[in-house]
């Protein structure tokens, strides 16, 4: 039991709101400790796995950067530069990024997500689009609209990265059927996984044509019905 102390410094650490990265590095360095491990051995295994995972800080360093680039206005302009556009839908608009991401998925290109595509670019630009085609679009449908850009980023990553071969889920697919006893492969799995991202890309055009009939019919003022 006392090599799970780590696990309990690291909740006490959160409930007490203390520095995040200081909280993880004791709790790793009082379970080695407590597991017969002497300092140079725990430091070298801090070390080790931080040179394996340090493309994370990589995805790390995008967060502030999305954040000043937000501060300064990009949600604004992507908003404006979409509403220049007068027949542009916000349907079209999560239609065009869900293509793009199957494709770049297919290439094993690291395009997209939603902190750094999502959030500051495509909702604000469906958004916009929806308020140009209709102006009585608000708040309850910005919230409608932001859970089909996620799910946008959803149908194109998750779809589009077992089109490459090499995918960790075309990977994960193979092992497990051959563990199974069936062998497979790879590209074998990238073939079978074609249809099932087209049908998946339509299934999504469906759902946002659907979406952009109701946000058409949400309520215009009564002078534009003529009444």
């Amino acid at each position: 039991m006392l090599k799970l102390i780590g696990i309990l410094i690291i909740v006490i650490g959160f409930i007490k709101k203390y520095d995040t990265l200081a909280v993880v590095i004791t709790a790793g360095i009082a379970t080695g400790l407590v597991g017969g491990m002497d300092l140079m051995q725990i430091f070298d295994v801090i070390g080790t796995s931080f040179v394996k995972t340090r493309y994370m800080s990589l995805f790390l360093l995008t967060l502030p950067v999305i954040g000043i680039l937000e501060r300064y206005g990009l949600r604004e302009q992507a908003a404006n530069l979409i509403s220049s556009m007068k027949k542009v839908t916000a349907g079209s608009v999560l239609s065009i990024y869900t293509l793009i991401r199957l494709i770049a998925g297919a290439l094993s290109v690291r395009l997209g997500g939603h902190v750094q595509f999502i959030r500051p670019l495509i909702n604000p630009m469906a958004f916009g689009a929806a308020q140009n085609n209709n102006p009585m679009v608000g708040e309850a449908e910005e919230e409608i609209i932001k859970g089909h850009a996620a799910a946008s980023e959803n149908y194109g990553n998750f779809f589009g990265q077992n089109l490459f071969v090499a995918s960790a889920g075309v990977l994960l697919i193979v092992g497990t059927l051959e563990e199974l006893g069936t062998t497979a492969n790879p590209l074998d799995v990238a073939k079978a996984s074609i249809p099932i991202a087209i049908i998946a890309f339509i299934y999504s055009g469906i759902s946002y044509w659907k979406l952009d009939q109701k946000l058409s019919a949400k309520s215009k003022p009564v002078s534009e019905k003529g009444v």
